[in-house]
């Protein structure tokens, strides 16, 4: 792999991470899905998992957040290949792109495309939502945004039902490394009464240097920009708890207040990596509504008090480390 490809891929968080990896390494990408009418949520997880002793497969993971049910999928790690200078992974006859999907497996078809995307910042000192972190090698779990929101259209077929997407709503993240975070909250909704509106935010116990520290990062995109709350930018975590209800994130930067408190529904058991092999579990739910404020300080402005519909919230982990 070329120099320039490495700082390509440090700069461009979408792109395959693993290609010098080959034990205790997971990489995989998010694909969240809803329709027009709000009747179908789904999500796609295409992804590799590599671990301790260089076993390696690659995988489809299927959520379907209205029936609570998910499925994963097994390939041999040669069915899996990704291109060095753009985002396009193919797992045997389906591939997955910034831009497009195809599914093409006897559990699964279809073609999705996706239209007005909405990536995270990137800039010379703060590669994406990871900021200078992404320049530390040694962290457990790294994260990236593909898209914040953008519009669907087409439409696949699963255990036998047809599912039309067209102009529905979708979001897109990654996550690679060799393990998720030991405790963390994520949340994210597109669908707020202005459709111009997506919230993501995470709260993570995060490994460093023998310690540890409570990391998080919220973006806001609001009026065509993403306001940003992360551990990085100064921000502040003023509040962060889960009980068996609700999630309630409270963060303030320099300009703005962002209060989220999200319900919990019934989740769905997802595969999660553990040392690189997607050995662990973790409960995800796409029902889940959050209540979001956010406030210009400044300009004493409410510039959001809304219900973000279709929300994905995850809670897991040992919790207590990261309530305050």
């Amino acid at each position: 792999m070329s120099l320039k490809n490495s700082i390509k891929r440090l700069y461009n968080s979408d792109l395959y991470h693993g290609s010098r990896r080959s034990k205790r390494f997971f990489e995989g990408w998010y694909f969240k899905l809803i329709s027009a009418d709000e009747s179908s949520a789904l999500a796609l997880i295409p992804g590799v998992a590599m671990d301790e002793n260089g076993k390696q497969h690659a995988f489809i993971q299927i959520l379907d957040g209205k029936k609570r049910q998910a499925e994963y999928i097994k390939f041999t790690f040669e069915s899996f290949f990704a291109q060095e200078d753009r985002f396009l992974v193919k797992i045997g006859e389906s591939q997955f792109s910034k831009n497009e999907v195809i599914l093409n497996h006897e559990k699964i078809k279809g073609h999705l495309t996706f239209s007005k995307t909405i990536p995270w910042p990137s800039t010379l000192f703060s590669p994406g939502i990871m900021g200078p972190f992404s320049f530390f090698p040694f962290l457990e779990c790294y994260h990236g945004i593909v898209s914040m929101n953008h519009i669907i259209n087409g439409g696949l077929e699963y255990k036998n039902k047809a599912y039309d997407f067209t102009n529905g709503k979708g979001y897109a993240e990654k996550d690679w490394g060799h393990s998720f975070p030991e405790a963390y909250f994520w949340m994210q909704s597109n669908h707020f009464t202005n459709d111009k509106i997506s919230v993501k935010a995470s709260v993570a116990k995060i490994p460093w240097l023998g310690t540890s520290f409570i990391g998080f990062i919220a973006g806001i995109w609001i009026n065509d920009e993403i306001i940003q709350f992360t551990t990085y930018n100064f921000s502040k975590l003023k509040r962060s708890f889960a009980d068996e209800n609700e999630v309630k994130l409270i963060m303030e930067n320099k300009n703005h207040y962002l209060e989220i408190t999200a319900s919990r529904e019934s989740a769905t058991s997802l595969a999660s990596p553990i040392g690189g092999f997607m050995d662990g579990r973790i409960n995800e739910s796409m029902t889940d509504t959050l209540h979001v404020k956010l406030i210009d300080k400044k300009k004493d402005v409410i510039l959001l008090d809304d219900e973000g519909r279709n929300a994905g919230v995850e809670v897991a982990g040992d919790i207590q480390q990261i309530i305050i």
